[in-house]
């Protein structure tokens, strides 16, 4: 399929708009968490909480709503799903405290969930060979560009107060009806036996290259929620008094490295393999990691996260191709889903980790713990993904 005829297919445009739902849950709210902090006196150690709460449903939910798609059809899972999104996540903006933001967090984590297993997913069920690695190359540039739209935005409406960006997601509501209208999808055979169905994803799951690209997604998603998503505007805060605005301005700046790795990504895949993609990337995740602690001001700061964000660039397209590619269209969801299980551990367990790692050595280990987490992922990869 021509570049130019992909980007005009209705399926891949609607499956752009699901991919920029899943991105706003979080980067949305980045700019404003010191603020959030502030304003409802929360001190740094519990802020990560507000991440946290929103990801951890995914832990249990996530496999669940693979076995669903894979059994019911990719829709019926997606439009609940979308709905609670939208909803749970407006009502945040109307708390008055920790507890219930972190509540209702909760719920608007048990619906975007399924969100990030499905738009992957679905570009794996209506795509195929280098089709697939260019349309995941395109939606990662549209995630990009949502990571860089979304701390903008949020660290502009969030000088009106912490509690305006909360209500950007009662946009996704427009999305549910189109997605539902409009989205045209093949349907998985579900004629086989739960029986067979379990035991062809577990036969696809133990394989040596399904592990180690699991355990890339775990750590990649390690170091970009906690070292990056909950401690880059930590970091911008307490050293440069950064604005939210300005926070926002600086991730923006990581999803421009992040959408110039994408946008390549087709001509780079017809000259390297995907393994020496990823490995590329992960050096440049490195680089990121060794020079934010250091740098001197607010605007150097700009440096390392481009850096971050062109790993992301190379490392994110390759990874979901080659997850979408270990299984067929009748259990493809269910290895998305085990993927999504593990990064939303990883986004889980990343905030409380690296706080803990802050209050014993600052910031320096803070972004060594980083460094160590880039250099296993080149290991990794090196060894178990080909």
């Amino acid at each position: 399929m021509a570049n130019h005829s992909l980007l005009r297919d209705k399926n891949l445009l609607i499956t752009f708009g699901i991919t920029l739902t899943v991105v706003m849950g979080v980067s949305s709210i980045i700019p404003t968490l010191p603020l959030i902090s502030r304003e409802l006196n929360a001190p740094i150690a519990t802020i990560g909480l507000v991440i946290t709460a929103f990801t951890l449903p995914g832990i249990i939910l996530t496999p669940v709503a693979g076995i669903l798609a894979d059994r019911y059809g990719r829709k019926k899972v997606l439009i609940p799903s979308l709905l609670l999104f939208a909803l749970a996540g407006g009502a945040c903006g109307f708390a008055n405290d920790l507890t219930s933001l972190i509540v209702l967090r909760f719920f608007q984590g048990i619906g975007v969930a399924p969100l990030g297993v499905l738009y992957a997913t679905i570009i794996g069920d209506l795509y195929e060979g280098n089709t697939r690695i260019k349309a995941m190359g395109y939606n990662a540039g549209v995630l990009s560009i949502g990571t860089a739209i979304y701390p903008a935005i949020g660290g502009f409406i969030g000088e009106m107060g912490w509690q305006a960006p909360f209500f950007l997601p009662f946009a996704t509501l427009p999305m549910a009806y189109i997605a539902w209208r409009w989205l045209e999808l093949p349907q998985p055979d579900a004629s086989q036996g739960m029986g067979a169905y379990f035991k062809k994803a577990a036969k696809a799951l133990r394989s040596r290259q399904a592990l180690g690209l699991f355990s890339v997604s775990f750590l990649t998603f390690t170091m970009l929620y906690g070292p990056v998503i909950t401690f880059i505007p930590i970091l911008a805060d307490n050293r440069f008094s950064a604005t939210p605005s300005l926070i926002g301005a600086l991730f923006a700046l990581t999803s421009l490295g992040t959408a110039i790795g994408a946008a390549r990504i087709g001509v780079l895949a017809e000259r390297f393999k995907p393994h020496r993609l990823l490995l590329a990337g992960q050096i440049f995740y490195l680089l990121a990691m060794i020079l934010v602690p250091h740098m001197t001001s607010f605007w150097w700061l700009l440096l390392p996260v481009f850096f971050f964000g062109l790993a992301q660039g190379l490392n994110y397209p390759n990874l979901m191709t080659l997850l979408s590619s270990l299984a067929p269209l009748e259990q493809r969801a269910a290895i998305m889903a085990v993927n999504g299980m593990t990064l939303r551990i990883a986004q889980t367990l990343a905030p409380l980790a690296v706080t803990s790692v802050y209050a014993i050595g600052g910031f320096n280990a803070v972004y060594a713990f980083g460094g160590a987490t880039a250099v296993l992922m080149f290991l990794i990869t090196a060894h178990s993904i080909r």
